[in-house]
Order: C-alpha cells, then sequence, then structure tokens
C-alpha cells in the first residue's frame, strides 16, 4: 500500500510502491479510482489515473492489484457498449440512473447473472493445446462464440458438461502437464498491451470487399492489412467508416469510438442498432462491439481505449473469425499521449508528441494480420486494422499522419473539396496509395481476369492525365485542346462521376460488388478505345459525346443488382452499334 505525494491532473505520484511492478493496475484513494503505473523509480511510482481526479489529495491511498490492465474476454462481448477500459456503459447508467459516468463505479465487464448454453466439442480425457477449441455458445445469430484453452495451458480434459452456465461457473476440469488441476469457464482474461499469440502470420492476399469502388477498384485493403483515413473536419471520415463496418465482408467489427466528440458517437450508437446488416438481414449490432470514448471522457482512458478494441479483436480472431477493428481517431489518441508525456515531464518531439509515438502506432497496427490461430485443428483468421487521422487543418504533414503513413499500407487521402463538390467517398485519388496490389493480384487474376488490373492502371492514368490537362485548360480553354486530349477529359470525367461516386442513400448505389466494378470500368475503357478510333476516322467529338449509351453508362451503377449483367451487355452493344455509325458518317464527311 502506498500514499500519494503528487497529484497532476490523471497523473498521481505515489511512495511505498515497492511492491508493485510496471503496468500494475492500481485502485486510488476512498472511491477506489481505476489507475495503471507508467514509470517506477525506487518506491515511488507515476501512475495514470483512468478516471476524474478532482477531489484527491497528498496522503490518499493507492493499492495495488498486482496484474496489469486485461480485459475480459467471453460470451456476452458482442452488442455491448464499453468505455475506454472495458466498463459496460449501459449497464452502469442502468445501475446508477445517470447520463454520466460516476468515479469509482466497479461494474464487471461481462454480466454475471446471465446464462449461456455450453455445447462441448471434446470428450473427457481429450489431449488439448493452449487454443483449442472444447466447447461453443451461440451468442447471436451471426456468431458462434467458440470457447477456447487459455494460450499459456495444455493437459487434459478430466470432465466437461454441457449446459446453462454463467461466464463464472466451471464448465470443465483441465489437468496441466505438472498435475495442477484448472477450472475452466466461458470466460477468460487478457492484459490488454500484450498481442494474444498465434502459430504462424500469412502474408495479406484476399482482399477486404467493402462494396465502395474507389476502395475496392483502385485502393484495396487485404484482409489482415492496415490502413488509415487522414482527412481535415468534414470530410467524411465518419461516414467512410460507417460504410467499412456495414458492407465489409467481414464476421465481426470492433469500432472504437477515441476521443471523438460526443454527438457524433451518439449518432453511432443510435445508427447501428438500426442498420440492417446485409449478410444476415438483422441488426448490425449482431456482430459488432462498440467502444466508446469520448472527448469530454478521462484523456488517460482514452489512451488504453484502442489496446482494450485490438484485445477483443485479437480473441475473435483466434476462433478463426475474420475481424475488423475500426479506430476513430487516432489523432485524439495521440492527443491523450502527448498529453500524459508532458505531465510525465519527458523529453517531446516533433509538435510536442512523446518520442516514442511512431513505435506505439507501430505495435496497434502491427496487430493486425492473417493467422493460423493456436491450437491443434488448423484455423485461419484475420485482423484488419483501420484508423482514422483528424490533422489539424487537413495538414498531412503533422507527425501522426507522417508517422502513420510509414506503418499502414494503405492510404486513404479524403479531400474536403471533393465534399464540398458532393463527390463521395471523398478520396482523393492522386494523394491516395495502396501497397497491397501486388500482393493481391493472383486473387483478381483468378476471380475478375488479368484485365481487371490493366483497367484499373489505365483509369488511373486517365484521371493523372486529367489533372495535369486542367492546368491548361484554365489557361487557353477546353475548345483549344486536341481532340484525343478532350477525349481524355470526358473520359476521366466518367470515371470520377459514373465510376467512382457513390450515393450512400440509395441502396442500389451503396454497395457494388466486385464483378458489377470490374464490368463497369471495363465498359468506360472500351468507350475510351472506340472514341479514339471513331475519330481518327473523322467522327465529331460533339456526336460521340453525345450518343444515348453515353447517358446509359452514367446511369449504369443505380441498375438493379439482380439485373445489371443483362442491362450492361445491352448497353455496350448499343454503344458499339452508335459509335460504329458515327465513325461510318465520318468516314462519307471526310
Amino acid at each position: 500500500m502506498g500514499k500519494i505525494v503528487k497529484v497532476s491532473g490523471p497523473l498521481v505520484v505515489a511512495t511505498g510502491m515497492q511492491e508493485a511492478n510496471m503496468a500494475d493496475v492500481v485502485r486510488v484513494g476512498e472511491q477506489r479510482l481505476i489507475g495503471e503505473i507508467l514509470t517506477m523509480n525506487g518506491d515511488s511510482a507515476s501512475i495514470q489515473v483512468y478516471e476524474e481526479t478532482s477531489g484527491l489529495g497528498p496522503g490518499a491511498e493507492v493499492v495495488t492489484t498486482g496484474a496489469p490492465l486485461s480485459v475480459e474476454l467471453g460470451p456476452g462481448l458482442i452488442e455491448n457498449i464499453y468505455d475506454g477500459i472495458q466498463r459496460p456503459l449501459e449497464v452502469i447508467m442502468e445501475k446508477t440512473r445517470s447520463n454520466n459516468l460516476p468515479r469509482g463505479v466497479e461494474v464487471p465487464a461481462l454480466d454475471r447473472s446471465k446464462k449461456w448454453t455450453f455445447v462441448p466439442t471434446v470428450e473427457p480425457g481429450a489431449q488439448v493445446v493452449g487454443g483449442d477449441v472444447i466447447g461453443t455458445v451461440q451468442e447471436t445469430d451471426s456468431i458462434l462464440h467458440k470457447i477456447m484453452i487459455p494460450p499459456k495451458m495444455a493437459g487434459t480434459i478430466l470432465s466437461i458438461q454441457g449446459g446453462d452456465y454463467t461466464v463464472t461457473e466451471t464448465v470443465a476440469v483441465l489437468e496441466q502437464k505438472n498435475g495442477e488441476k484448472t477450472e475452466l469457464t466461458l470466460m477468460q482474461k487478457w492484459p490488454v498491451r500484450v498481442g494474444r499469440p498465434y502459430k504462424h502470420k500469412f502474408p495479406p492476399v484476399i482482399p477486404l470487399q467493402s462494396g465502395q469502388r474507389i476502395v475496392d477498384t483502385f485502393f484495396p485493403v487485404a484482409k489482415g492489412g492496415t490502413a488509415a483515413i487522414p482527412g481535415p473536419f468534414g470530410s467524411g471520415k465518419t461516414v467512410m467508416q460507417h460504410a467499412l463496418a456495414k458492407w465489409s465482408d467481414v464476421d465481426l467489427v470492433v469500432y472504437i469510438g477515441c476521443g471523438e466528440r460526443g454527438n457524433e458517437m451518439t449518432d453511432v450508437l443510435r445508427e447501428f442498432p438500426e442498420l440492417v446488416d446485409p449478410r444476415t438481414g438483422q441488426s448490425l449490432m449482431k456482430r459488432t462491439v462498440l467502444i466508446a470514448n469520448t472527448s469530454d471522457m478521462p484523456v488517460a482512458a482514452r489512451e488504453a481505449s484502442i489496446y482494450t478494441g485490438i484485445t477483443i479483436a485479437e480473441y475473435f480472431r483466434d476462433m478463426g473469425y475474420a475481424v475488423a477493428v475500426i479506430a476513430d481517431s487516432t489523432s485524439r489518441w495521440a492527443e491523450a499521449l502527448r498529453e500524459m508525456s508532458g505531465r510525465l515531464e519527458e523529453m517531446p518531439g516533433e509538435e510536442g508528441y512523446p518520442a516514442y509515438l511512431s513505435s506505439r502506432l507501430a505495435q496497434f497496427y502491427e496487430r493486425a494480420g492473417s493467422v493460423s490461430c493456436l491450437g491443434s485443428d488448423e484455423r485461419r483468421g484475420s485482423l484488419t486494422a483501420v484508423g482514422a487521422v483528424s490533422p489539424p487543418g487537413g495538414d498531412l504533414s503533422e507527425p501522426v499522419s507522417q508517422a502513420t503513413m510509414r506503418i499502414v499500407k494503405v492510404f486513404w487521402a479524403l479531400d474536403a473539396s471533393l465534399a464540398y463538390r458532393r463527390h463521395f467517398p471523398a478520396i482523393n485519388w492522386l494523394n491516395s496509395y495502396s501497397l497491397y496490389l501486388d500482393s493481391l493480384k493472383p486473387w483478381y487474376d483468378e476471380h475478375l481476369g488479368k484485365g481487371f488490373l490493366q483497367d484499373r492502371e489505365w483509369a488511373m492514368g486517365v484521371l493523372q492525365e486529367e489533372a495535369s490537362l486542367n492546368e491548361i485548360v484554365q489557361l487557353v480553354g477546353k475548345d483549344s485542346l486536341s481532340p484525343k486530349d478532350q477525349i481524355t477529359l470526358e473520359v476521366a470525367k466518367m470515371v470520377r462521376e459514373d465510376f467512382l461516386q457513390q450515393n450512400s442513400f440509395v441502396d442500389i448505389d451503396s454497395y457494388s460488388e466486385y464483378d458489377r466494378q470490374a464490368r463497369m470500368l471495363a465498359m468506360i475503357r472500351d468507350y475510351d478505345v472506340r472514341c479514339r478510333a471513331a475519330n481518327q476516322r473523322g467522327a465529331a467529338l460533339t456526336d460521340l459525346f453525345t450518343i444515348p449509351s453515353r447517358e446509359q453508362i452514367g446511369r449504369a451503377k443505380s441498375v438493379p443488382a439482380d439485373r445489371y449483367k443483362e442491362a450492361y451487355a445491352k448497353i455496350q452493344v448499343d454503344m458499339e452499334n452508335e459509335l460504329e455509325a458515327i465513325a461510318q458518317k465520318g468516314e462519307k464527311e471526310l
């Protein structure tokens, strides 16, 4: 037991802590506020307190729990809303009858009274190792929760029985190799700052299908990959993350609201239960875990929130599921890191951020991956990490954006000017990139044909050529350009408006499958090729740009999903006939 000698906001210094260890969770003061030891110097400990410290003073007692900050993992995680240190907010609200989070409240993360139906999958006498599945619980209609042996245990199952259990009741007894008998429950604990182990990490080779054309076709992220969404205020970061949460082909989503505005987090909490999961037809919450740590909550808990979220995601990854972690936003997390670093009187780095900012960001993103899970059976799981970055004033040269760019392999740079022009998703195709294209190429070639990536390269080239031509157009006007360049501008406009732009309020257009994207882009490229050939045969540009099928291509994205193949084939035939007729007319006039 120690005594407080100094209080500086969320930072508390206590002496007499010789029995404590680095990263131990402590209870501070009469209200037993939760804290974590950051540094040890002799018997003096610097503690970050995850709750409001007003009223604390020198002399107050500090008691160590002897364990690091950990999360409870078991049935009951899904559909729940937690704060940054895994306190269930809805349960606390019911218990305290208050909309504010009171200090010192102690509520278990998982409901201790709810019973779950446990179905064993092994028999007594079975030899098991860490990660082996010993039974299942149907947590929601979407997720079958697999009860696993904790990673560091192995031995023989002495007894196991199905039935209805709470998360703390014994479902099986394990005799370890040293003869020690361990009672297994539906729940296990894991320290948040330590990544959960796995057998092997594989290169990501399957794309995460988001249904957003600019993401899937131009800047794809692989399952088990890392991506960042930087952008200024109002450019659509949160909307983009909502779209990823709803449409991505993952089994489970962990959404971390890290230091975001309260009203924005409220929108998430209201919208997610109402959103219909396109895979099951039920509420999206049936496969979602929410971590809500708004900007008015204690800053220290914000720093812990992304570790809490990614540890929960790793737990479901270990069951063999594809999981997406969406952190909104890592800039607010970095600000919390900067504030705690300043109070610890550490040497500041660029713009006041601590010198270890890059390594902490890397620790978060490197926990993503496509892995072979622990256990004697072969299970593959993936964890995809997507973090929003909110650079002040949209300045991508600031430290958090730069550090993130060095770590992640996909960079979706949002552009406020595109958002103001109502072009959504407002991802700037000139500033964004994806480094997964080479590793995803075999998948694209097998499922979409070798022409898909060639069409993508062509479209990117057209958009870059348009950017350079626009400077000339501003000086001398569009009509002074050569016919070849005028066709480039027209086709680039088609790529931008007819392909990249999507309307999330229109059900048909809010999600676009890969096959549809490939056919649409191939149709635009074919229009480009045939226009150039017709122009060389004497066809007038105005005739080429005003054919009826040009308008039909523009409306192609609004064709219902069950009819697009026939509709696109008809547009293709009409386009070929119309352009050929114009070309023949041009030849006669020459």
